[in-house]
């Protein structure tokens, strides 16, 4: 079984208060968000049109890969964990992606600490998510 990728999508209020940070980014043709193993820089919203989530093993095998669905936050354990990404986001063409740095991420809580309740509602989506998936 795979993760939902529901798990991903972030209530509307967060994606907001994201969007006041982020910046636009062209994604024709498909475009690499980050790569399983790099350093966290920020998260990535995925707005309008397709995403894809995948989790390689270290012998390189494909674990799973999952479409990111519009509303997701992604990047976000990574960032706050200050750990490198355990996932690689690829953007398709068309697709309506933003950035908001780990600079602004961080101002952002600061700013709204309550924001901070959101993003955990999506941690606790992952991790129930992947639970549910090992279980399987």
């Amino acid at each position: 079984m795979q993760p939902d990728s529901s798990a991903f999508v972030a209530d509307p209020e967060l994606i907001r208060a994201l969007e006041t940070r982020a910046t636009s980014l062209v994604c024709d043709p498909d475009r690499l968000l980050f790569s399983q193993d790099d350093a966290a820089v920020g998260v990535y919203l995925v707005h309008e049109g397709a995403a894809t989530l995948t989790m390689n093993a270290k012998n390189g095998t494909r674990i799973f890969s999952i479409p990111a669905l519009p509303g997701s936050v992604l990047g976000l354990p990574a960032l706050i964990s200050n750990q490198p990404y355990s996932l690689t986001a690829v953007a398709h063409a068309g697709a309506r992606v933003s950035f908001v740095s780990r600079a602004d991420f961080f101002a952002l809580v600061q700013a709204d600490p309550l924001l901070s309740l959101k993003m955990l509602e999506v941690l606790a989506a992952e991790v129930r998510t992947a639970r549910q998936a090992l279980s399987h």
